[in-house]
């Protein structure tokens, strides 16, 4: 009877019940002695439990990090203008329940995309949908997106995103047609959903880059609204790391 029940179980997708039944039911002298209700409360924690792990790990894999990244290794020591209070309250991710972007600016190497896919991670434990991409990427997606019919549909998913990462902001000149599909974004996102933007170009030079001002105007007030903003500083991660590693 309790194999048929938890064969019953795993159908119904309550596969965090069944596998708690399954451990009461090995370990007998462990739970014989709990009362009906406690013994279920402890099925239904489990399958809560279950449930949330497999929504972050959803949220994790579509995510689609470029770093695999978290919030508890962030390295503090190296010299770089990173305060870890200032970590400690971002990592707390109330900025994205108030739909607020965040600008992170400075030489390549010093950990722009670490600490952007951290918060990322953050996030995605904490139930937020979160999307990374490259700047030229998503651009050409949305070009492909075009020639198909179905860039209306990406641009949603886009504005459904609670954080979307977007890296190497300033890499490349943007083109008229980019410059409009990224404006698309941005304002189809405005306190709606947060955005990361990291960028070796300080912020007062992006108006430059957008180029057009009338979409650099547009572009920058809805990025740097409500915006926070650091700047890293110093040498770059990297070549440390390699300087440490070579043969003395």
């Amino acid at each position: 009877m309790l194999e048929q029940t938890i064969l019953q179980l795993r159908q119904l997708k309550l596969s965090g019940m069944a596998n708690a039944l399954t451990s009461q039911i090995e370990q007998p002298g462990t739970y014989e002695g709990l009362a009906f209700e406690d013994r279920l409360q402890l099925l239904a924690d489990s399958e809560s439990q279950d449930r949330e792990h497999r929504k972050q790990q959803r949220l994790l894999k579509a995510a689609k990090f470029k770093l695999a990244a978290n919030g508890q290794n962030i390295d503090y020591l190296h010299p770089r203008g990173l305060k870890q209070s200032m970590m400690a309250s971002l990592l707390h991710c109330d900025w994205l329940n108030k739909s607020q972007n965040l600008l992170i600016t400075g030489p390549c190497g010093t950990g722009k995309t670490y600490i952007a896919c951290a918060l990322g991670h953050t996030g995605c434990l904490k139930g937020y949908s979160v999307k990374y991409y490259r700047i030229s990427r998503l651009m050409l997606a949305l070009t492909q997106a075009k020639a198909d019919g179905s860039y209306s549909r990406a641009l949603q998913a886009l504005a459904k995103v609670d954080l979307l990462i977007l890296d190497d902001w300033g890499m490349e000149t943007l083109t008229t047609q980019q410059r409009s599909d990224l404006l698309d974004i941005i304002d189809a996102r405005h306190e709606q959903g947060s955005i990361i933007i990291m960028s070796q170009l300080p912020v007062v030079k992006w108006h430059a880059l957008i180029g057009e001002a009338t979409y650099a105007d547009a572009i920058m007030d809805r990025l740097i609204h409500r915006a926070q903003r650091f700047e890293l500083k110093g040498e770059s991660m990297r070549k440390l790391a390699i300087n440490l590693t070579e043969p003395q």
